[in-house]
């Protein structure tokens, strides 16, 4: 069953996708460490920002969908829809606390990018899709210093997902370089990373190494 899907004019969703991090990016450093990343193949980029400071966060986002664009790479805010819309981002990832696919929808439009986190679900998964997610994310699949109290999922869950669903399959939780070609090889479409890429001393060397092991198409 294909998983793989493109809006006109974005590559397919597939590939690294680097998520942010304010703890192991500098401060005045976002948009240098996020092009690194896009330098060395980075698919998709999440801006992920949990502070309060919407001054902020909003300048760095606004920054971000600039670079992005000029990769012509996608650029998807965690959570805040209002953020995604006002910032000129490609899109939005939802989890179980956010807000809905359709409220990201109506807010975003038809060629909006809607990610979900289904954790360890199937069932979440299905419904997701059904609903108009564009990707469905699975994790943590390993240890995850970002997130060490996550619900752990199966590699085999994103085997049957990819059999199960017609949109792309993405794995997050404790993916680096040791483990990522078996989370690929189970079926992820996308791997999401954090500290693999930004908590390593030469991020665009650490993305493109990432990189090279989807298969080529």
């Amino acid at each position: 069953m294909a998983a793989e899907v493109s809006a006109p004019d974005r590559p397919p969703l597939r590939g690294v996708y680097v998520i942010t991090d304010r703890t192991l990016i500098p401060p005045g450093h976002l948009e240098q460490a996020v092009e690194a990343a896009l330098r060395g193949d980075a698919a998709l980029v999440q801006y992920r920002d949990k502070s309060n400071d919407q001054i902020r966060r909003t300048q760095e986002a606004r920054a971000l969908a600039a670079l992005c664009q000029r990769y012509e790479r996608p650029l998807i805010v965690n959570d805040d829809i209002e953020l995604a819309a006002q910032t000129g981002a490609d899109g939005v990832h939802l989890g179980a606390d956010d807000a809905s696919i359709a409220r990201a929808r109506t807010t975003l439009g038809p060629k909006a990018l809607i990610g979900v986190s289904c954790y360890d679900s199937l069932q979440r998964a299905r419904d997701a899709a059904a609903q108009g997610a564009d990707y469905v994310a699975f994790g943590s699949l390993f240890p995850s210093p970002t997130k060490p109290q996550a619900a752990r999922a199966p590699l085999t869950l994103l085997g049957q997902a990819r059999e199960k669903l017609d949109v792309p399959v993405c794995a997050i939780g404790g993916i680096d370089a040791t483990n990522a070609a078996r989370v690929i090889a189970a079926g992820a479409d996308l791997i999401a990373v954090i500290s693999a890429v930004f908590g390593a001393e030469d991020i665009e060397a650490a993305t493109r190494r990432l990189a090279a092991l989807f298969p080529a198409d």
